[in-house]
């Protein structure tokens, strides 16, 4: 009876202690991530990323996003209303990581928004149409085109706009971004540099919650 309840006791020994080794092991692993970002700082933020809020805010959030993706779109207007209830606190940066199929040309649109002060609006279109123009894994820019307006957007001086060589730059720098960062899939938020250790809606509102 005695030797059964040592195993019993030994095998919950060692149960207990493989997941407190495992909580250690990724809560170390976690900050060695947040050290290697810190370390590439300037990686996060660059100087032409569409960006909101109160430059000077206490919190800075970076979301890497892929305009075809369904969970940016889903997670975009979660993004806006804490935005609206930290109005002041929070500095939004929004940064390219177009992983799907055709999803560059989207982008290039988006940034191309950006010289008609019309980026914001777009987004929001883009997102509020994405079932339209987006199909399975690809993304059809084509079919994007009729709901533009929409964004107020002056159409014959974004067909110009999109010509602009810098466009294609700002993109690649963010994919750069992506790799240096380790970002692997969208949409992937930091908060004043600091990773999600946990992707989720409460995870990332407990996270700026955190930092504010």
């Amino acid at each position: 009876m005695k030797k059964q309840k040592l195993v019993i006791f030994s095998t919950i020994g060692l149960i207990l202690l493989f997941l407190v080794g495992g909580y250690i092991y990724k809560d170390q692993q976690f900050a060695k991530a947040a050290a290697e970002i810190n370390s590439h700082s300037s990686s996060l933020v660059r100087e032409y990323s569409p960006k909101k809020g109160n430059e000077n805010a206490k919190v800075v959030l970076v979301e890497f996003f892929d305009p075809a993706c369904g969970t940016c779109a889903q997670f975009h207007p979660f993004v806006d209303d804490i935005m609206q209830k930290n109005e002041g606190k929070i500095k939004l940066v929004m940064r390219y990581a177009p992983f799907h199929n055709g999803a560059r040309a989207v982008v290039k649109i988006l940034d191309a928004a950006k010289k008609q002060g019309r980026f914001w609006q777009t987004l929001d279109v883009v997102f509020k149409t994405q079932s339209l123009w987006k199909t399975g894994m690809t993304a059809h820019s084509e079919k994007l085109w009729k709901y533009l307006p929409q964004a107020g957007l002056d159409i014959d001086r974004l067909v110009k706009d999109l010509k602009d060589p810098k466009i294609d730059k700002h993109i690649d720098q963010d994919l750069a971004d992506v790799k240096t960062l380790g970002v692997h899939q969208t949409p992937e938020f930091f908060v004043n540099g600091k990773p999600l250790k946990k992707f989720g809606y409460k995870e990332l509102e407990n996270l700026i919650n955190s930092e504010l």
